[in-house]
């Protein structure tokens, strides 16, 4: 059980691979069929984890995208993702690496803020799609969005890499202070 890095394994033929990491098992399972079912010209793979780090092993492919999927309505969810984020190599965070917030849609349930996972996609450097996954909607809607970066990060759309995805997804906000 070690840090997952980009570049371990080599990328297969014509296939990208996303990893789904998060508490909510089902929630997870919703995402990936709505992913699966999308128009992809790449063979699509989506594995789930609930929390990294992941077993070794050597039938493991290379893993284009990292989701992590936090639940605004469990602590939990929040801690478990920020436990995992310390077994994730830092060439991950250039451009394949993802946050995924739900339960944004009932804001009044919510334990945690959505400034603080705000906070860590930015200290990440990674994007941070807000989104309810409990509306079928929402969910496809989401699900066709990280089929298009899993096949930006997997290197099956030409002229367009993982850095410049990242950098099209970054908001145009002025810097912090702390940034200056």
């Amino acid at each position: 059980m070690s840090v997952l890095r980009p570049l371990d394994k080599l990328p297969g033929l014509n296939t990208a691979t996303v990893l789904l990491v998060g508490t909510d098992d089902a929630v997870l399972q919703q995402l990936a069929d709505s992913m699966l079912r999308k128009n992809c010209t790449s063979e699509l793979r989506v594995h789930l984890a609930v929390s990294l780090p992941l077993p070794s092993s050597l039938s493991r492919p290379r893993i284009d995208l990292i989701v992590f999927v936090i639940n605004l309505h469990s602590k939990y969810s929040l801690q478990n993702v920020e436990k995992s984020l310390c077994h994730v190599d830092a060439s991950y965070f250039l451009g394949k690496v993802c946050f995924l917030a739900t339960g944004a849609g009932r804001e009044s349930h919510c334990s945690v803020h959505q400034d603080t996972v705000a906070r860590l996609a930015h200290t990440y450097r990674s994007p941070l799609l807000l989104c309810d996954l409990e509306v079928e909607d929402f969910r496809a809607t989401v699900a066709q969005r990280l089929v298009r970066m899993l096949q930006i990060c997997a290197g099956h759309v030409p002229g367009v890499s993982a850095m410049s995805l990242l950098s099209l997804l970054r908001s145009s906000e002025s810097p912090s202070l702390e940034d200056l």
